[in-house]
């Protein structure tokens, strides 16, 4: 390659980068309306009722997939790591959710059991942030767990292997197919190494947005048996 050819890639590398940056500044933030106003004055005395409300608004609102969070875990080395999936239940015990014990966010939570979870509600401007430490549940209440999802979902289940390298998109395909199939027939059929979660929070912070960018954030932080409610700077 010579000269000429380089500050040409270069050139256009840089093309697109600036392309990429317009792009990004361009998106709008809260672009629905008025954001809802929070008093943290009126907060409850724990996050569960408050983060009942806030889902239960967020639904009403019209929020697309307000059950989804990501949950973010550390491996063996303390190297973090995120993705995105569904909540199963929220009540005194916790805020639930479930996979594969073989999993990387299995085996992960085997080796390191706490985790955070992470609520984004953009129709409204708000957020909620947990952490503590994350408990299995028993044989039983995986089973259960599984069986009160749909048939896609035992399928899924089914499949297993979940985070191994897939050797092509015809295997996923045939392992789906003979899963379908499975979940249909059998609709007790069990997933061994399908397990339930509850992430017991030791912390809890909702953050309202504000237009002015004052935004309110509340924490809960518990002390024992009680919580202690903290606001925070935006």
């Amino acid at each position: 390659m010579n000269d000429s050819d380089e500050n040409g890639t270069e050139a256009a590398e840089a093309a697109r980068q600036d392309a990429f940056r317009t792009l990004l500044r361009a998106q709008p933030v809260w672009d629905t309306g008025e954001l809802p106003v929070f008093d943290p004055a009126t907060a409850p005395a724990g996050p569960l009722p408050l983060f009942r409300r806030w889902f239960a608004e967020a639904v009403a609102a019209g929020q697309p997939e307000p059950h989804t969070m990501t949950l973010a875990t550390a491996d063996e080395r303390g190297r973090p790591d995120v993705r995105t999936l569904m909540l199963h239940d929220a009540d005194a015990r916790g805020w639930h959710f479930a996979s594969h014990a073989t999993s990387r966010k299995g085996r992960q939570l085997a080796a390191r059991p706490e985790a955070a979870l992470g609520f984004y509600w953009p129709v409204q401007g708000r957020a909620v942030r947990i952490r503590g430490a994350v408990r299995t549940a028993g044989p039983e209440e995986s089973s259960a767990d599984l069986h009160a999802r749909s048939t896609g979902a035992l399928a899924a289940a089914l499949v297993g292997r979940q985070s191994e390298v897939l050797g092509s998109a015809r295997e996923l395909a045939e392992a789906s197919e003979a899963a379908w199939q499975r979940a249909r027939r059998e609709p007790d059929a069990e997933a061994a190494s399908w397990t339930a979660y509850v992430l017991v929070p030791d912390e809890v912070e909702f953050f309202q947005g504000e237009a002015q960018r004052r935004h309110v954030r509340l924490r809960y932080r518990r002390e024992g048996d009680a919580w202690v409610r903290e606001l925070l700077w935006p």
